[in-house]
């Protein structure tokens, strides 16, 4: 018999976690523990070992992405991270995608998006797509501190296993990977496998994050602003990014 999907709900809003919580009981998901906060989480996961958080990004004592950072960086843990989130693509969630998360939701997700996201991303895939991943990157990148790359060197990578990273991290699917380097799928999708073995990464979002943190993918330079011009503003507008 297959082991039920294990999950901690972690918000600082009662009301969303237990909203949170039927939804997933409902769907055989078992919630192993809740949180209203990242310290909370933390302990949760390292009590009761699930195989995703679902994580908020504002708390007290300790916000999300901090939380985020310590579940993924301890090496006795599987578990993954999505985040939860008012808006999309706002530089909370770049920075939680640079501290390990497998994805992001907003927090008005649909009962069967959040379910099929919980199950996506307990079998090792992303739940955000590289070209996302690749906006979030592009718009908020140029204003953070560089983040040194930690116990990984491209040099492990073969040329045609830096060539699909290369091409993964701008945004292509396996099967435009496949048709741009004349691969058939099942090739590409080896080469995925053992570039994120190699380098020791998640899945294809933390490639996408690696291969700008290692300078193998720059962010194009934001247009300078004319002395006297009201440039565009950097934020997030209506909920949205522009992109």
């Amino acid at each position: 018999m297959t082991r039920a999907l294990r999950a901690v709900i972690a918000d600082d809003q009662a009301l969303v976690r237990t909203g949170f919580k039927m939804i997933l009981t409902a769907d055989g998901i078992e919630v192993t523990a809740e949180a209203a906060d990242g310290a909370e989480a933390v302990a949760a996961v390292r009590r009761t070992r699930p195989d995703v958080v679902l994580m908020d990004i504002r708390m007290p004592q300790m916000d999300g992405i901090e939380a985020t950072r310590r579940i993924v960086g301890d090496d006795q843990a599987q578990t993954r991270v999505i985040i939860l989130t008012t808006y999309d693509l706002d530089h909370y969630v770049y920075a939680a995608l640079t501290a390990g998360a497998s994805g992001f939701l907003l927090k008005d997700v649909s009962p069967e998006h959040l379910v099929a996201a919980l199950r996506l991303v307990q079998t090792g895939d992303a739940l955000l797509a590289p070209t996302i991943t690749r906006r979030l990157i592009e718009r908020f990148a140029p204003h953070h501190e560089p983040q040194p790359p930690a116990h990984r060197d491209l040099s492990a990578l073969t040329p045609r296993e830096l060539e699909v990273l290369r091409l993964l991290a701008t945004g292509l699917s396996n099967a435009e990977l496949a048709s741009r380097l004349f691969l058939s799928p099942t090739t590409v999708k080896t080469h995925v496998a053992r570039i994120l073995s190699k380098l020791n990464l998640r899945d294809r979002v933390q490639a996408v994050v690696y291969a700008y943190e290692t300078g193998l993918i720059t962010p194009p330079q934001p247009p300078t602003r004319s002395p006297g011009g009201g440039g565009r503003r950097q934020g997030i507008r209506d909920g949205h990014g522009g992109g």
